[in-house]
Protein backbone atom coordinates (compact mmCIF):
# COMPACT_ATOMS: atom_id res chain seq x y z
CA UNK A 1 0.00 0.00 0.00
CA UNK A 2 0.99 3.54 -0.66
CA UNK A 3 0.18 6.84 0.21
CA UNK A 4 -0.09 10.33 -1.86
CA UNK A 5 3.41 11.19 -1.58
CA UNK A 6 5.27 8.19 -2.81
CA UNK A 7 6.33 6.11 0.76
CA UNK A 8 4.90 2.76 1.70
CA UNK A 9 2.67 2.20 4.41
CA UNK A 10 3.09 -0.36 6.99
CA UNK A 11 1.03 -1.37 9.79
CA UNK A 12 1.54 -0.27 13.60
CA UNK A 13 1.73 -3.58 15.06
CA UNK A 14 4.41 -6.19 14.94
CA UNK A 15 4.00 -8.85 11.73
CA UNK A 16 6.54 -11.88 11.46
CA UNK A 17 9.01 -10.65 13.99
CA UNK A 18 9.44 -7.26 12.08
CA UNK A 19 9.37 -4.25 14.37
CA UNK A 20 7.02 -1.12 13.80
CA UNK A 21 8.29 2.28 13.98
CA UNK A 22 6.58 5.34 14.17
CA UNK A 23 8.10 8.09 11.91
CA UNK A 24 6.80 11.51 12.30
CA UNK A 25 7.91 14.11 10.26
CA UNK A 26 6.43 17.46 8.92
CA UNK A 27 8.19 17.45 5.44
CA UNK A 28 6.31 14.73 3.26
CA UNK A 29 9.49 14.13 0.82
CA UNK A 30 11.97 14.00 3.38
CA UNK A 31 10.08 11.47 5.46
CA UNK A 32 9.72 8.82 2.35
CA UNK A 33 13.80 9.01 2.73
CA UNK A 34 13.61 8.69 6.16
CA UNK A 35 11.35 5.84 6.12
CA UNK A 36 13.40 4.08 3.39
CA UNK A 37 16.37 4.29 5.96
CA UNK A 38 14.67 2.97 8.47
CA UNK A 39 13.05 0.28 6.50
CA UNK A 40 16.69 -0.61 4.54
CA UNK A 41 17.40 -1.50 8.74
CA UNK A 42 14.94 -4.12 8.90
CA UNK A 43 11.59 -2.06 10.12
CA UNK A 44 8.30 -1.58 9.45
CA UNK A 45 7.59 1.96 9.01
CA UNK A 46 4.16 3.73 9.23
CA UNK A 47 5.61 7.51 7.98
CA UNK A 48 2.15 8.63 6.92
CA UNK A 49 1.42 12.06 8.11
CA UNK A 50 0.23 12.88 11.69
CA UNK A 51 -2.94 14.83 10.09
CA UNK A 52 -5.58 15.09 12.92
CA UNK A 53 -6.34 14.10 16.70
CA UNK A 54 -7.36 10.78 14.74
CA UNK A 55 -4.46 10.04 13.76
CA UNK A 56 -2.83 10.72 17.32
CA UNK A 57 -5.65 8.30 18.89
CA UNK A 58 -4.91 5.55 16.64
CA UNK A 59 -1.59 5.91 17.20
CA UNK A 60 -2.50 5.33 20.78
CA UNK A 61 -4.49 2.47 20.75
CA UNK A 62 -2.24 0.66 18.37
CA UNK A 63 1.61 1.72 20.17
CA UNK A 64 4.42 0.88 17.78
CA UNK A 65 7.87 -0.50 19.23
CA UNK A 66 9.20 2.60 18.54
CA UNK A 67 8.04 6.71 17.60
CA UNK A 68 10.67 8.28 15.83
CA UNK A 69 10.41 12.37 15.71
CA UNK A 70 12.37 14.40 13.13
CA UNK A 71 13.40 17.42 14.95
CA UNK A 72 14.40 19.51 11.44
CA UNK A 73 11.19 20.58 10.74
CA UNK A 74 8.79 22.03 13.42
CA UNK A 75 10.24 20.80 16.36
CA UNK A 76 7.54 22.61 18.96
CA UNK A 77 5.12 20.60 16.94
CA UNK A 78 7.35 17.27 17.43
CA UNK A 79 7.84 18.05 21.18
CA UNK A 80 3.76 18.16 21.76
CA UNK A 81 3.01 15.00 19.83
CA UNK A 82 6.15 13.35 22.29
CA UNK A 83 4.74 15.28 25.07
CA UNK A 84 0.69 13.53 24.54
CA UNK A 85 2.18 10.45 23.87
CA UNK A 86 4.06 10.14 27.31
CA UNK A 87 0.69 11.14 28.90
CA UNK A 88 -1.10 8.45 27.99
CA UNK A 89 -1.10 5.52 29.55
CA UNK A 90 -0.60 2.91 26.45
CA UNK A 91 2.03 4.82 24.97
CA UNK A 92 3.54 5.94 28.19
CA UNK A 93 6.61 3.47 28.05
CA UNK A 94 7.06 3.33 24.05
CA UNK A 95 10.63 4.76 23.79
CA UNK A 96 10.70 8.03 21.37
CA UNK A 97 14.32 9.03 19.79
CA UNK A 98 14.60 12.37 18.18
CA UNK A 99 16.12 13.16 14.88
CA UNK A 100 18.48 15.87 14.30
CA UNK A 101 17.17 19.60 15.53
CA UNK A 102 19.00 22.91 16.48
CA UNK A 103 21.47 22.13 19.76
CA UNK A 104 19.32 25.21 21.77
CA UNK A 105 15.45 23.42 20.86
CA UNK A 106 16.70 19.90 21.41
CA UNK A 107 17.91 20.68 24.94
CA UNK A 108 14.34 22.32 25.80
CA UNK A 109 12.77 19.26 24.90
CA UNK A 110 15.62 16.67 26.33
CA UNK A 111 14.86 19.20 29.43
CA UNK A 112 10.92 18.08 29.62
CA UNK A 113 11.82 14.01 28.17
CA UNK A 114 14.96 13.26 29.74
CA UNK A 115 14.46 9.38 28.95
CA UNK A 116 14.48 9.87 25.36
CA UNK A 117 16.97 8.97 22.99
CA UNK A 118 18.18 12.31 21.03
CA UNK A 119 20.15 11.05 17.88
CA UNK A 120 21.16 11.74 14.17
CA UNK A 121 19.65 10.50 11.08
CA UNK A 122 23.12 8.99 10.02
CA UNK A 123 23.70 7.20 14.02
CA UNK A 124 19.90 6.47 13.89
CA UNK A 125 20.17 2.34 13.17
CA UNK A 126 22.08 1.84 16.31
CA UNK A 127 19.87 3.89 18.65
CA UNK A 128 16.67 1.91 17.22
CA UNK A 129 18.61 -1.20 18.12
CA UNK A 130 19.81 -0.13 21.61
CA UNK A 131 15.99 1.47 22.45
CA UNK A 132 14.70 -1.33 21.56
CA UNK A 133 16.58 -3.95 23.34
CA UNK A 134 16.55 -2.25 26.74
CA UNK A 135 13.52 0.59 26.88
CA UNK A 136 13.98 2.58 29.10
CA UNK A 137 11.08 3.43 32.09
CA UNK A 138 9.45 6.43 31.82
CA UNK A 139 8.68 7.26 35.80
CA UNK A 140 7.96 11.11 35.62
CA UNK A 141 5.12 12.06 33.18
CA UNK A 142 4.91 15.62 31.86
CA UNK A 143 1.79 17.63 33.85
CA UNK A 144 0.75 19.31 30.73
CA UNK A 145 0.97 19.56 26.99
CA UNK A 146 1.74 23.24 28.34
CA UNK A 147 4.97 22.11 30.09
CA UNK A 148 6.36 22.95 26.43
CA UNK A 149 5.87 26.35 27.03
CA UNK A 150 7.70 27.30 30.04
CA UNK A 151 10.19 29.02 28.69
CA UNK A 152 10.51 32.30 26.79
CA UNK A 153 7.42 34.47 27.48
CA UNK A 154 4.84 34.60 25.20
CA UNK A 155 5.12 38.52 24.51
CA UNK A 156 8.66 37.96 23.69
CA UNK A 157 7.99 34.97 21.34
CA UNK A 158 5.52 37.16 19.72
CA UNK A 159 7.14 39.86 19.55
CA UNK A 160 5.77 42.69 22.64
CA UNK A 161 7.51 45.79 22.51
CA UNK A 162 7.18 48.30 25.56
CA UNK A 163 3.76 50.87 24.95
CA UNK A 164 3.01 48.78 22.24
CA UNK A 165 -0.47 49.05 21.14
CA UNK A 166 -1.42 45.43 20.55
CA UNK A 167 -4.76 44.09 18.69
CA UNK A 168 -6.24 40.71 19.39
CA UNK A 169 -8.76 39.87 16.48
CA UNK A 170 -11.09 36.68 17.22
CA UNK A 171 -8.65 35.88 19.88
CA UNK A 172 -10.28 33.22 22.29
CA UNK A 173 -11.45 33.96 25.34
CA UNK A 174 -9.03 34.35 27.85
CA UNK A 175 -6.51 35.00 25.41
CA UNK A 176 -5.42 37.94 27.52
CA UNK A 177 -4.30 35.52 30.87
CA UNK A 178 -2.52 33.51 28.02
CA UNK A 179 -0.02 36.24 27.55
CA UNK A 180 0.82 37.14 31.16
CA UNK A 181 2.27 40.00 32.28
CA UNK A 182 3.16 42.48 29.23
CA UNK A 183 5.96 44.84 28.70
CA UNK A 184 6.12 48.11 30.38
CA UNK A 185 2.87 50.37 28.94
CA UNK A 186 1.56 47.76 26.76
CA UNK A 187 -1.78 47.38 25.68
CA UNK A 188 -4.57 44.93 24.58
CA UNK A 189 -7.31 45.93 22.57
CA UNK A 190 -9.69 43.28 21.20
CA UNK A 191 -10.97 45.89 18.05
CA UNK A 192 -9.73 48.64 16.71
CA UNK A 193 -9.91 50.86 13.70
CA UNK A 194 -6.62 53.30 14.59
CA UNK A 195 -3.26 52.72 14.48
CA UNK A 196 -1.33 49.66 16.63
CA UNK A 197 2.17 47.85 16.34
CA UNK A 198 0.95 44.50 16.19
CA UNK A 199 -2.05 42.46 15.17
CA UNK A 200 -2.46 39.20 16.47
CA UNK A 201 -5.77 37.43 14.23
CA UNK A 202 -7.06 34.46 15.19
CA UNK A 203 -8.53 32.15 12.48
CA UNK A 204 -10.60 29.07 12.18
CA UNK A 205 -11.86 28.40 9.13
CA UNK A 206 -9.98 28.47 5.33
CA UNK A 207 -12.90 29.94 4.50
CA UNK A 208 -13.28 32.79 7.04
CA UNK A 209 -9.30 33.21 6.07
CA UNK A 210 -9.55 34.07 2.42
CA UNK A 211 -12.26 36.71 3.01
CA UNK A 212 -10.68 38.77 5.63
CA UNK A 213 -6.96 38.16 4.92
CA UNK A 214 -7.08 41.36 2.78
CA UNK A 215 -8.80 43.54 5.27
CA UNK A 216 -6.19 42.86 7.92
CA UNK A 217 -3.34 42.98 5.08
CA UNK A 218 -4.01 46.87 5.09
CA UNK A 219 -4.09 47.45 8.77
CA UNK A 220 -0.45 46.22 8.85
CA UNK A 221 2.23 48.68 10.30
CA UNK A 222 6.16 48.17 11.20
CA UNK A 223 4.93 45.62 14.21
CA UNK A 224 3.45 43.11 11.41
CA UNK A 225 0.54 40.58 11.60
CA UNK A 226 0.31 37.17 13.40
CA UNK A 227 -2.41 34.73 11.76
CA UNK A 228 -2.95 31.83 14.13
CA UNK A 229 -4.71 28.59 13.18
CA UNK A 230 -5.30 25.76 15.14
CA UNK A 231 -3.03 22.85 15.52
CA UNK A 232 -4.05 19.45 14.04
CA UNK A 233 -3.33 17.50 17.08
CA UNK A 234 -4.83 20.11 19.62
CA UNK A 235 -8.64 18.47 19.03
CA UNK A 236 -10.32 21.56 17.43
CA UNK A 237 -12.11 21.33 14.69
CA UNK A 238 -10.48 23.73 11.70
CA UNK A 239 -9.43 23.33 7.85
CA UNK A 240 -6.87 25.72 8.21
CA UNK A 241 -2.56 24.95 8.11
CA UNK A 242 0.29 26.69 7.99
CA UNK A 243 0.60 25.70 4.31
CA UNK A 244 -2.87 27.49 3.57
CA UNK A 245 -2.08 30.47 5.73
CA UNK A 246 1.30 30.99 3.61
CA UNK A 247 -0.76 31.01 0.71
CA UNK A 248 -3.19 32.72 1.71
CA UNK A 249 -1.59 36.07 2.81
CA UNK A 250 1.19 35.54 0.14
CA UNK A 251 -1.53 35.98 -2.34
CA UNK A 252 -2.45 38.94 -0.26
CA UNK A 253 0.83 40.97 -0.74
CA UNK A 254 2.58 39.59 2.40
CA UNK A 255 5.11 37.26 3.22
CA UNK A 256 5.64 35.30 6.19
CA UNK A 257 9.12 35.40 8.48
CA UNK A 258 8.66 33.82 11.69
CA UNK A 259 6.78 30.95 13.07
CA UNK A 260 5.56 30.35 16.47
CA UNK A 261 4.00 28.10 19.15
CA UNK A 262 1.62 29.81 21.02
CA UNK A 263 0.41 27.75 23.30
CA UNK A 264 -1.18 24.28 23.19
CA UNK A 265 -3.83 24.91 20.48
CA UNK A 266 -2.54 27.67 18.65
CA UNK A 267 0.09 28.25 15.88
CA UNK A 268 1.12 31.57 14.15
CA UNK A 269 3.07 33.10 11.51
CA UNK A 270 4.36 36.61 11.52
CA UNK A 271 3.93 38.42 8.37
CA UNK A 272 4.86 41.93 6.86
CA UNK A 273 4.03 43.81 3.22
CA UNK A 274 6.36 42.46 0.83
CA UNK A 275 8.68 44.89 -0.04
CA UNK A 276 8.02 46.59 -3.37
CA UNK A 277 10.44 45.61 -5.97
Amino acid sequence: MRHGNGGRVAATHVQCGVKSIRLIHWNAAEAVACAARLRAAGYAVDARPLDGPSALRALREQPPAAVVIDLTRQPSHGRDVALALRQAKRTRQVPLIFAEGEPEKVARIRALLPEAVYTSWRRIRGALRRVIAHPPVVTAVPPSLLAGYSGTPLPKKLGLKPNAVVVLQDAPDGFETTLGPLPAGATLLRQADGPRDLTLWFTRSRQDLARCVETMARVIDKGGLWIAWPKKQSGTASDVSQAVVRQEGLAAGLVDYKICAIDAIWSGLKFARRKAS
